[in-house]
This record gives structure tokens, sequence and C-alpha cells, in this order.
């Protein structure tokens, strides 16, 4: 065998693959930008020239043996994708990728590689699950991992091990209502964490308070260019980070108020689940102390218990190679990450 797990994360806005050893190290990787309105067969076709273009390059490189067009060159096949799925069956219907409703991704790879493992998880849980096997949540028995960006998301990990439960779903603290009277969230609800703290929401309700994208903010662009802050950072979320850096006050009111409403459904995660560290990555978490600062006031306001005051809080680690690693670890740490 490779001694390497072939790692799929799946995104609306790109598909990487890589190769990741018994270690978590990322030894090769492709990444491809997903085909815009693609249907089924031109996503899956996508995908699978990656895959080979990855394989192939590491045949060449010497990093796995064997005839790359079968399915025996890796240990297993861990993915990440975007919900909804079905799980652990594996077919997929991400919101953002209306080619694929109920695509079977995991046995049309389960296809691929016949003979090894196929294992698929939502790829927030994935984040969640690299953090704490090889992050900042590494050596921690609870833990919490937070994904916020253009949603919220999470994965939850109790006495050392992913807590999936009934449908794979559990740790999704995006839905946790943090203002009852707040607005709309698209699961139907109103107030969730995810309507008031995902990047492109909190810049609508900046634009209603009179927030004009960009002034004042050039010096700070050009500063961050090039960073993981800019790569990261949806559009609009980016934009309002940059902002409030400058000093636009409604920019600043704006991650004032995505702070607190994560401060808020942190505390309620802890004192329910008696968390060690809560780890946060995805784009609107790079803007550093604009966000973190008021999350930190408002968790300690609501953290009166003394157990629960022990959490910390922390930026995720592992920047755009999370995803990979988290699926790899469903196949290399499956003692703690999967249970199917």
């Amino acid at each position: 065998m490779s001694g390497s797990v072939l790692a799929v994360d799946i995104g609306g806005t790109k598909f990487a693959v890589a190769l990741v050893d018994s270690d978590g190290n990322v030894r090769a990787a492709r990444r491809a930008a997903t085909p815009p309105g693609g249907d089924a067969r031109a996503l899956w076709k996508a995908l699978g020239e990656l895959v080979d273009s990855l394989l192939d390059g590491a045949a060449a490189d010497g990093l796995i043996d064997g005839d790359t067009a079968a399915g025996g060159v890796v240990d297993g096949v861990g993915i990440g994708c975007g919900g909804p799925m079905t799980w652990p069956e594996g077919a997929v219907s991400p919101l953002n990728m209306p080619g694929w409703r109920g695509f079977p991704l995991r046995a049309k790879l389960a296809e691929r590689f016949p003979g090894v493992p196929v294992r698929i998880h939502n790829d927030a849980v994935c984040l969640a699950v690299a953090e704490h096997w090889r992050g900042a949540g590494r050596g921690s028995a609870n833990m919490l991992g937070m994904v916020v960006s253009t949603g919220v998301g999470g994965g939850l990990i109790l006495g050392d091990r992913l807590i999936d439960g009934g449908s794979g779903n559990a740790g999704h603290i995006g839905h946790i209502v943090v203002d009852p009277e707040g607005p709309p969230c698209g699961c139907g609800g109103r107030g969730c964490l995810e309507a008031i703290a995902r990047g492109p929401g909190l810049a609508a309700w900046a634009v209603e308070q009179g927030w004009h994208p960009g002034a004042g903010s050039a010096y700070v662009e050009t500063a961050l260019a090039g960073s993981a802050y800019v790569e990261a950072a949806a559009a609009s979320g980016r934009q309002l980070a940059l902002d409030a850096e400058a000093g636009d006050q409604i920019a600043l009111a704006a991650m004032r108020r995505a702070g607190r409403a994560l401060g808020l459904a942190i505390a309620s995660a802890t004192n329910l689940c008696d968390l060690d560290v809560v780890t946060i990555g995805g784009g609107l978490s790079q803007a550093g102390p604009l966000l973190f600062d008021p999350l930190e006031a408002a968790l300690r306001d609501h953290i009166r218990m003394e157990f629960a005051r022990r959490v910390r809080v922390v930026p995720a680690s592992l920047g755009q190679d999370a995803g990979l690693v988290g699926a790899a670890a469903l196949i290399l740490a499956a003692d703690r990450y999967w249970t199917h």
C-alpha cells in the first residue's frame, strides 16, 4: 500500500484533493475552481480529472506506486463536502452546488477506489476534526470547532471522540438561537447565530445602517493584500473587516454585533457540553481582535458556572489545508473520528 490517504474537499468555489500521510502531513495537493453552473456530469468529470492529475503527479514523483488507473494506490479516501447530505451513505446536495442533488459522491468514489474504505462527512465537521487532530485543539478531549465565513458551522469532540448525532449534524452551532427577535435565517427560523454572524448577513446589516463599503480602507487593503486573510474571507465580510480596521463606526458596530452573537452561542455550547477549547476558523475569523474582543466580552458575561470558566476560544491554525487533513482523519484516525 501507499501509506497515503486521498483527501477530497468539495466546496462551492473550489475542489481540492491531496495525498495525506499517517502523520497528517499533506504530501501533494491539487486545487481547481468549481465549474460554475456545472451539472452533475460536469462536476464529477472535473473532480475525476483533478484526482487523476494528483495521482499521476504523485506517481511521477515516487510518492505512490502502481498503476494510477487502478484503485489500489491509496489506503483509503476521506471526503469533506457541504450539506445537506445523507450520512454516512454520502449522497450529497450542497446548497451552493445545484448540479448535485442527491449525487452519490461516496459511492462513486468507492467505485473508483475499490477495496479501501471511503468515508464522508460534512465539511465543517472535517475542519473541526483537523483542528482537534493536528491543529489548535490538539490535546483537548472536549472541543468545539467552528467555521465563520459565508455560513456558520461546526463539529463537536467530546471524550476525545467526534460526536456525530443521529444524522451526522451534531455540533452545528450555526443554528443556536442568539436573538429570538433577530433576522430570519435560511433554515426557516429566526435569530440563529448564522443569520447574524455570517459574512454576507453581517454586511447586509451594515448596509442597512448606512455603511458604504470601501470608504477609507485603502491602506488596510494594501497592507493585507496577498495574506491568508484576503484569500480566505468572503468579499463582503472581508470589506467589512477592512473598513472596521480603518475606523468606520458602522463596520465596527457590525463586528461587535457578530462577536457578541458568537460569544452568546459559545457560552450556551460550553455550558451544555463542558468544553475545554473552541477553535474558530473561516474567513470572518481572520479579523482578529475586531471579532474576538467582543466575543470574549460576551462569553465572559454569560459564563458564570465555575466548570465553564476554563473554556478558551482560539483561532484555528491549519489554514487552507484543514479540510483536507480532517477528511483524511476519517481514515487515518478512525478510532476517534469514525463510528460507522
